[in-house]
C-alpha cells in the first residue's frame, strides 16, 4: 500500500537513495511543513510546500521523487473517487529555478552586500500568470469583454475560453500580415458548410509571413531563427542562422522551385527535419505550391500511395537518413515508390545547391488557415515568445513537423534543431543550459530584480543574436511518451542541466503518470502541457493550459473558443460539470479544422451519424475521453479501442495504466479484446514488452495482471492470455497500433479454432470409424 507522507522516516528516504545527510535534512524540512498542517490538510498543500522549499532537486534520484509524490497523494492513489494528483499550479508569481552555478554567484554577491534583495525569497519573480501571452492578452482584453465579472487571468480564465471574439485579436499578436485583409472573420451564411468559412476574401502567403520581421511579436532581422547540431559532435558549439539568412535561403530555393514547377503544383518532401528540411518545406509553399510531407521512416508503399493521393510533379529527398551513427537508405525507398522530378540532397553538408533527376493514406490539406491556428495554440497554450528557443524531435511527415515550424516563425521563438536519434545523452546535452553568455544575462536579471529601484517590464529582451551557443539552452521541448520512458530507464540524461525549460509539452499517445513525473523533475516540476487533437483539426481540442493546475497525463480545458461534449452510449451529451467517460463531440464551428479531404469525403468522415446539439451537427473526432470530478480530462483511448468485458465497457488506455505498474519488469503494455471465432464474450489480451535486462514469464504477469487489474478497476474483468513481444507496432509518428495486435490475435484465434475443428471432425470421423468396425463386426461375424 506504500505510506503517507507523515508516516515516511529518514530510513525512507535514504532506501530512496538519498544520502544519510540529505535525507536527515529532507526530513527535518519535511517535519517543518507538516508541522503547520495540524488538521487533515489538502495534499496539494503540502506539494506546493515542497516545491517552494525547493526540497525535491533534480540531482535528486527519481525514487525520491517517486516517493514524495506518491506519499504527498497516498490518499488519491488509494481511492477510486479522489480527485487527479496536481503537481502544477499557476500563480500570480513564479519561483526562478536557477542552475548551481548563477545560484552559487548569487548566494557570493548576496553574501558581500553587492546586491540586496527587499523580498522574502531571493528567486522570486512578480505577476507571474500575467506575464504569460495569454495572462497579458486578458488583462488587455478580458476586462471589455467579461465586464466587472473579470477578475484576473486564473480566476476568469474559464469564461474567457469560450469567447468567439478572440480570432479577430489573436490573429495581431502573431507575425500574419494579409495581402488582402478578410471580410470578416466568420461567415456562417452557407448552410452546407459545418464549420462556416473563415477568413473570408484574405489572401496571404504564410511563409512569408515566416521569414519577414515584424515589430509585435519582435522578430528583428538579426534575431536567431534556428539553432542546431550535428549528431556526433556533441562539443562543438551549436550552429545558427539569423532570421534574415532564412528568408534568403528560402527565397533561393523558391526562385529555384519556380523555374522548374508551376504554382499550384503539388511537391512532396520526404527527409529528416533539418535546417535544409525547414528550408526547403517554406520555400514550396513561399514559391505558391502545395507541400506533400512524408514521413522518412514510411516505406516505399506507403511513399508511393502518398505521391498518387496528392499527384505530386516532384519530390525532395536525401540519399541517406543518420541517426545514432548509422546510415539508413532514403533516396533508393523514393526511387522504388514512383516516377516523378526528385531533387537529391547528400545527408552531410549544409550546401543547398541540387541535382535534379528523371525517373520513371486519409489525405488531409493544410490550407493558410491551418498553420494561423496551430500556431495561435502554440502563443496560447505553450506560452511561445520571442525570447524562447523550442525544441521538438519530430518530422514533417507528422503534424508536429509542421506545427513546430509554424509555432516558432509566427512567434518569434528560435526553433532547435538535432540532426540526429534524439534517444541519447548527445541530445539531452543539446538541450541543455550550457552557455556563458547566458548565464551571465540570466545573472544580470535577476541582480536587476534584486534592486528595488528596477522594474521587471524594463528589463532587457535577448534575442540570442550575438551570444555563442555552446549547447541549444531550450527553453520549451516537446516530446512524446515513449521517447520519456527510454530517457528514464536509460538513464542516458544524467548529469545535464534542463532547468533552464521552463515548459514541456506531450502528444501522440497517452502519457505515463511516472515518465512525466520524471520529466518535469528534470526541471524543478515545470509544467508538461499535454496536447491532444489532429492533423484534420491543425491544433489540439483539449490542452494543458499555463493558467490552470495541472495533474500528470491530463488536460485542463479545451483549447481557445473550442466547444465540445461527452456522448452516452445513445449519442446524449452528458451536462458539462458531471464525472463521465464517452465518446467526444465537437463544436463544428472550429477554426482551423479541414472542410475537405483529397481521397475521402469529409462529410462522411466527420459528420454522417453524428447527433444533433444546439440545433448544429457534432463533429467527430473518434477519441473516448473521461471528465473527472475536477474538471479535467484524460483520453481513454480511440473509440475502435474500447472493448466489452463481462457486459461492462472499458478502454485499452485505463488497464494499460493498471498493468504498466503491476511489476518492476515491465516496460509498457498494450491491452486488445478478442471475440473468440467460434464467438462468445471478448476476452482480454495483454502484450508486454519488458525492460531491458529483465526476464519473466507470460504466466507470472497473467496472475499479477489479473490481480491488478481486479483490485484497481473490476474483479469481473478476467485476463485471458498474456503475449511478451519484442516490441510493439506503431505509425510514423509513434503511435501505438493497438489494431494491428488485434488483427494478429483474430487470425491466431481463427487459426487456432481451425485446427480445433479440425481435430474434432478427424476425431469425430476416426471415433464413427471405430465405431462402425465394431458394429460391422457384431452384425457380420468374421469367418
Amino acid at each position: 500500500m506504500g505510506k503517507s507522507v507523515r508516516e515516511l522516516e529518514v530510513e525512507d528516504l535514504v532506501n530512496a537513495g538519498l544520502t544519510v545527510a540529505e535525507a536527515n535534512e529532507v526530513h527535518r524540512v519535511l517535519r517543518d511543513i507538516l508541522s503547520q498542517c495540524l488538521s487533515p490538510t489538502d495534499p496539494s498543500f503540502i506539494w506546493r510546500r515542497l516545491l517552494a522549499h525547493k526540497l525535491l532537486k533534480p540531482s535528486f534520484p527519481h525514487s525520491f521523487h517517486h516517493l514524495l509524490y506518491h506519499s504527498v497523494y497516498h490518499s488519491a492513489f488509494h481511492s477510486q473517487h479522489a480527485s487527479l494528483p496536481l503537481y502544477w499550479f499557476p500563480s500570480l508569481y513564479v519561483f526562478l529555478c536557477l542552475s548551481l552555478l548563477t545560484t552559487a554567484i548569487l548566494t557570493h554577491l548576496l553574501s558581500l552586500s553587492i546586491c540586496q534583495s527587499p523580498l522574502t525569497s531571493p528567486f522570486h519573480f512578480r505577476e507571474h500568470s500575467k506575464r504569460t501571452n495569454l495572462g497579458r492578452f486578458m488583462e488587455t482584453h478580458a476586462p471589455q469583454l467579461l465586464g466587472l465579472s473579470y477578475k484576473d487571468p486564473i480566476t476568469s480564465f474559464p469564461l474567457f475560453q469560450k469567447f468567439s471574439l478572440y480570432w479577430s485579436l489573436v490573429l495581431k499578436e502573431l507575425s500574419v500580415t494579409f495581402v488582402e485583409p478578410p471580410k470578416c472573420i466568420l461567415d456562417t451564411s452557407d448552410p452546407s458548410r459545418h464549420g462556416g468559412t473563415w477568413l473570408p476574401g484574405s489572401v496571404l502567403n504564410i511563409a512569408d509571413c515566416c521569414v519577414q520581421p515584424s515589430s509585435h511579436p519582435y522578430k528583428p532581422d538579426d534575431s536567431l531563427a534556428i539553432v542546431w547540431r550535428d549528431e556526433g559532435f556533441d562539443d562543438s558549439e551549436v550552429n545558427r542562422i539569423t532570421l534574415k539568412q532564412l528568408r534568403q535561403q528560402v527565397m533561393l530555393v523558391a526562385n529555384a522551385i519556380d523555374t522548374r514547377f508551376s504554382k499550384g503544383d503539388a511537391i512532396a518532401i520526404d527527409m529528416q527535419m533539418t535546417v535544409n528540411a525547414v528550408i526547403i518545406y517554406l520555400a514550396i509553399v513561399l514559391a505558391g505550391c502545395v507541400v506533400v510531407s512524408i514521413a522518412d521512416s514510411f516505406a516505399p508503399k506507403e511513399i508511393a500511395t502518398r505521391l498518387r493521393v496528392s499527384k505530386a510533379k516532384g519530390i525532395f529527398t536525401q540519399d541517406f537518413i543518420s541517426r545514432g551513427g548509422r546510415k539508413f537508405p532514403l533516396y533508393s525507398r523514393v526511387i522504388e515508390a514512383a516516377a516523378c522530378k526528385a531533387i537529391v540532397l547528400p545527408v552531410i553538408g549544409d550546401d543547398l545547391g541540387v541535382q535534379l533527376r528523371e525517373w520513371e493514406p486519409k489525405a488531409i490539406p493544410w490550407t493558410q488557415l491551418s498553420p494561423i491556428r496551430s500556431a495561435a495554440d502554440g502563443w496560447a497554450f505553450v506560452d511561445i515568445q520571442p525570447e524562447d528557443v523550442y525544441c521538438w524531435p519530430t518530422n514533417l511527415g507528422w503534424v508536429m513537423g509542421p506545427t513546430l515550424i509554424y509555432s516558432c516563425f509566427l512567434s518569434g521563438a528560435t526553433l532547435a534543431l538535432y540532426h540526429g536519434s534524439p534517444l541519447g545523452h548527445g541530445f539531452g546535452k543539446f538541450v541543455q543550459n550550457m552557455n556563458p553568455p547566458l548565464l551571465l544575462h540570466t545573472l544580470i536579471v535577476a541582480m536587476m530584480l534584486y534592486s528595488a529601484s528596477k522594474e521587471f517590464d524594463t528589463l532587457p529582451k535577448d534575442h540570442h543574436s550575438t551570444a555563442i551557443f555552446q549547447d541549444a539552452g531550450v527553453t520549451i521541448l516537446g516530446t512524446v511518451p515513449s521517447l520519456v520512458k527510454t530517457w528514464k530507464n536509460t538513464h542516458c540524461m544524467e548529469g545535464l542541466d534542463w532547468t533552464k525549460i521552463k515548459t514541456f509539452c506531450s502528444t501522440g499517445e497517452t502519457s505515463n503518470v511516472d515518465d512525466d513525473l520524471w520529466l518535469s523533475s528534470r526541471s524543478c516540476y515545470k509544467p508538461i502541457i499535454e496536447c491532444c487533437g489532429g492533423t484534420e483539426l491543425a491544433s489540439s481540442y483539449i490542452m494543458g493550459c499555463p493558467l490552470q493546475p495541472q495533474a500528470f497525463g491530463a488536460f485542463s480545458t479545451a483549447s481557445m473558443t473550442t466547444g465540445l461534449v461527452i456522448l452516452d452510449e445513445n449519442g446524449v451529451p452528458y451536462p458539462e460539470d458531471v464525472a463521465c467517460v464517452g465518446e467526444v463531440g465537437l463544436f463544428p464551428i472550429y477554426m482551423g479544422a479541414t472542410d475537405r479531404l483529397l481521397n475521402a469525403d469529409n462529410d462522411e468522415v466527420y459528420f454522417k451519424g453524428m447527433p444533433m446539439y444546439k440545433g448544429k451537427v457534432l463533429r467527430r473526432h473518434g477519441d473516448i475521453i473521461k471528465r473527472t470530478a475536477g474538471g479535467h480530462f484524460i483520453v481513454q483511448g480511440r473509440a475502435d479501442d474500447t472493448m466489452n468485458l463481462g457486459g461492462i465497457k472499458t478502454s485499452s488506455v485505463e488497464i494499460e495504466r493498471v498493468c504498466d505498474r503491476a511489476d518492476e519488469c515491465i516496460l509498457e503494455t498494450a491491452a486488445v479484446s478478442v471475440a473468440p471465432a467460434h464467438g462468445g464474450p471478448e476476452q482480454l489480451v495483454i502484450f508486454v514488452v519488458l525492460k531491458k535486462g529483465y526476464n519473466s514469464n507470460a504466466e507470472t504477469l497473467k496472475r499479477k495482471f489479473a490481480k491488478a487489474i481486479q483490485s484497481n478497476l473490476n474483479p469481473l474483468f478476467k485476463v485471458s492470455l498474456v503475449k511478451i513481444v519484442p516490441d510493439f507496432p506503431r505509425t510514423a509518428s509513434n503511435k501505438l497500433l493497438r489494431r494491428v495486435l488485434r488483427d494478429q490475435m483474430k487470425q491466431t484465434a481463427k487459426d487456432t479454432y481451425k485446427s480445433e475443428v479440425l481435430d474434432s471432425l478427424r476425431y469425430s470421423c476416426q471415433h464413427q470409424i471405430v465405431t462402425a468396425a465394431g458394429k460391422k463386426d457384431k452384425i457380420y461375424p468374421k469367418q
